[in-house]
């Protein structure tokens, strides 16, 4: 039997007897022995038996030495677990123990149970091994095992009787253990099981599901990493290779350490000698073969591309298991929310039912308490794979289901990616855009392209706002590169994606990018939409902001002022858009510090925004925010902080305590109360900040690092220098490593510390 994996082939000769076939069953009967009727055909025929053979089987004792299984292996490793597991059942002389080990074919059942069957053939008489994969296969496994137990009803009885013998056998004694290989239906053993008042059964299938209560179902799983690289190694160094503990390693992440697969690649690579990294190249340029071929001599069925043949067969009579499968395949190997899954084809309830029986199989894994489902990586790459000779990976289903992944992901993407109830389900389906154009890339149709340019775009918006501007950055320069492939240059989705990468690269503070794109999508914009389009608008705002951002002000507020222009032209002197660019200019004259102009822009905003806004409009709480720091830097502490407390309260009431913007006014109140010189209050409000921030947005996102940076220079005003050195060491290896040695706010946090630091010296 190979190492780690669930043989599928029927089980070795016993040590005492040859397990004997299936051959033509035939009724027969003999006195005292009731048949079961469990398989009866249309003819019975009386058989006339020696008398040595109408033996009962309550008088044939256990023989010693009676063991047919297969030859134990020079190499196991890991398992102890699931051997424990095992260990644990109490066998008691009145009472049948069932268990059932049950996991992806190919995860080591077989060998699992040979093991510990081995490590306890001493307390158990006889220990019978049957390949029980269909009922004809079990009743010729019992026959055998009646035969083994009494040589001279081998010639003397049919099989049936036989069986029959065996099952009563078994029913008479205790101190056995019976091992049941395979089994692809529970029903197929739901009979005997009720029959065996006493005895060990342990039980192999791909099933999770569907067993009776007598049976305790125990799932296997694949091997520990180390447990994977100490099986692979060891194979390769049996044939006198050698590798390396690294490419061992790498190999067996790429497998997902399911045993039959690091089987074969250590078989392949001890008889090929190939080097791990050529195997892994190989594996990537040619999956189809490479999952296909093992080394010379193993049997086809006992290869990767094989083993879950069997398993799809039997589901064939529904073609939405296999479909599924194939979909799920072009995911991320980790959980895949219910909010995807369930989508991916046209009628629920039979998705569900679908999802239920590849579970059922263990194809893939459902977890209890979200629904979100699991498939292991293996099976995911062979799934994904074409083959014309295999009917459940035609290369038509599989792009079928490549295109089906993407409508998928589509679908599933929230509305909103600022809303932060949005942001667990966004956070689970980046992980599954970023995986499938990762699997999809190389052989990637303009069709695909343009469905991974949708996705890219939207998960780039969230992830920018997320603070995780360089995985932002390459999906929006991927997206930009996919839309002027398939829809030309000035497509409006092209000029959105364009504008959505300098808007990246802005916040990234890397303006000589950012401004050049602004540029160029301005000029696309009013060549294809004209000067007073709100997408031109969009754009001349947004390049004036850069221009804000690298200092040149000179630039930013005529631009700023072009843009109020033009919308209060085409829109109104009230309408949000005109409102957000008198802000925005406002704080464009703030930066300058000419601050009464700024206060006049503020006001002007708030008034407007009163006639024609709600009152809790998201708008009127930022006019409000800038017109307090405007207070807050013009020296008019006491205003800026009641305005600013009032503007804090109504983003507690309509946003929630820990939204991004409500943090953002809790930071600058504090920053106020630090100003007034009121640390007892603003130590504490920064404090906060910074703990929701980290638990919002995490530690790496650019503001959950100015707040770091906030509290430090608070501690420092309070005298507490070493933790503000403590707290500006963070802050600065984070800015480092999230925004780059060149970014000003990097910048700022290293003027500090190296300030810090002189004045604990002075």
């Amino acid at each position: 039997m190979p190492a780690h994996t669930d043989p599928a082939a029927p089980a070795p000769a016993s040590d005492s007897a040859a397990l004997g076939g299936a051959g033509a069953i035939t009724a027969g009967s003999i006195p005292g022995i009731a048949s079961t009727g469990d398989h009866a055909t249309n003819t019975q025929h009386i058989t006339v038996l020696p008398a040595e053979a109408l033996v009962a089987p309550e008088a044939v004792p256990a023989p010693a030495g009676l063991v047919n299984l297969p030859m134990r292996l020079r190499l196991f490793v890991g398992r102890e677990d699931a051997l424990g597991r095992l260990d644990t059942a109490v066998e008691d002389p009145g009472v049948v123990v069932v268990q059932a080990v049950h996991g992806l074919g190919g995860i080591g059942k077989s060998t699992l149970v040979a093991q510990w069957a081995h490590t306890h053939r001493d307390g158990h008489r006889p220990i019978w091994w049957i390949t029980a994969d269909s009922p004809a296969a079990l009743d010729a496994g019992l026959a055998a095992l009646a035969a083994a137990l009494r040589p001279s009803l081998g010639a003397a009885m049919p099989a049936p009787t036989l069986r029959e013998w065996a099952v009563q056998w078994l029913a008479y004694h205790d101190g056995w253990l019976l091992i049941l290989d395979n089994v692809t239906d529970p029903g197929h053993i739901t009979g005997l099981l009720a029959r065996l008042p006493r005895g060990r059964i342990l039980v192999t299938s791909r099933r999770a599901t569907g067993w009776p209560d007598i049976v305790t179902p125990l799932r296997l799983d694949v091997l520990e990493p180390h447990q994977a690289v100490d099986l692979l190694t060891g194979i390769v160094s049996r044939s006198g290779a050698v590798i390396d503990p690294v490419d061992a390693a790498a190999v067996c992440t790429e497998l997902g350490c399911l045993p039959l697969a690091v089987e074969q690649a250590g078989a392949y690579l001890a008889q090929t000698g190939v080097t791990a990294a050529d195997y892994l190249r190989l594996l990537a340029e040619y999956p189809a073969q490479m999952y296909r071929d093992g080394e010379e001599g193993r049997a086809a069925e006992r290869t990767v591309a094989r083993v879950w043949q069997v398993t799809l067969d039997a589901l064939a009579d529904d073609p939405l298991p296999g479909h599924l499968l194939r979909t799920l395949a072009w995911y991320a190997p980790e959980a895949i929310p219910r909010s995807l899954w369930h989508r991916l084809g046209d009628v629920e309830p039979a998705v569900v039912r679908a999802i239920g029986r590849l579970a059922a199989y263990n194809m893939l894994t459902i977890d209890p308490t979200t629904q979100a489902v699991t498939v292991h990586r293996l099976v995911q790459a062979v799934a994904r794979t074409p083959d014309p000779d295999n009917t459940h990976r035609q290369p038509d289903d599989i792009t079928t289901a490549r295109v089906a992944a993407a409508i998928g992901l589509i679908a599933a993407l929230p509305d909103d990616w600022r809303a932060p109830t949005t942001w667990p389900t966004w956070h689970a389906l980046t992980h599954h855009i970023d995986a499938l154009v990762t699997h999809t890339r190389p052989h990637a149709t303009d069709a695909d392209r343009a469905a991974q340019a949708c996705l890219l775009n939207s998960a780039g918006m969230f992830l920018e706002g997320q603070g995780n501007l360089s995985q932002a950055i390459a999906y929006f320069g991927q997206a930009l590169t996919d839309y002027r492939r398939t829809l030309g240059d000035d497509a409006p989705e092209t000029l959105s994606s364009m504008n959505n990468l300098a808007t990246a690269y802005q916040a990234v503070g890397d303006l000589k990018r950012a401004i050049p794109l602004y540029k160029q999508v301005i000029t696309e914009c009013r060549r294809t939409l004209g000067d007073d389009a709100p997408e031109t608008l969009s754009s001349m705002n947004n390049l004036a902001g850069a221009y804000q951002a690298v200092g040149n002000l000179k630039r930013a507020i005529p631009l700023y002022k072009q843009v109020i222009t033009e919308c209060r032209r085409t829109l109104g002197d009230d309408h949000p858009d005109t409102l957000g660019s008198v802000n925005n200019l406002a704080g464009a004259y703030q930066a300058a510090g000419d601050l009464k102009q700024a206060i006049s822009l503020y006001d002007q905003a708030i008034a407007a925004g009163q006639r024609t806004l709600d009152t809790d409009h998201p708008q009127m709480l930022t006019f409000r925010n800038g017109l307090a720091n405007t207070y807050h830097l013009v020296g008019n502490l006491p205003q800026a902080i009641s305005l600013l407390k009032q503007v804090l309260t109504d983003g507690r009431r309509l946003f929630g305590p820990r939204h991004p913007e409500t943090l953002i006014f809790a930071n600058n109140l504090a920053y106020a109360y630090k100003s007034a010189g009121n640390l007892k209050r603003a130590i504490p409000l920064y404090e906060q900040v910074l703990t929701d921030r980290r638990k919002v947005l995490g530690d790496n996102h650019p503001d959950t690092l100015l707040s770091v940076n906030n509290l430090a220079g608070a501690y420092w005003s309070a005298g507490s220098l070493e933790r503000a050195i403590l707290l500006l060491k963070q802050t600065l290896t984070g800015c480092q490593r999230v925004l780059g040695t060149d970014h000003p706010q990097t910048r700022i946090v290293y003027n500090r510390l190296q300030a810090a630091v002189a004045s604990r010296r002075g």
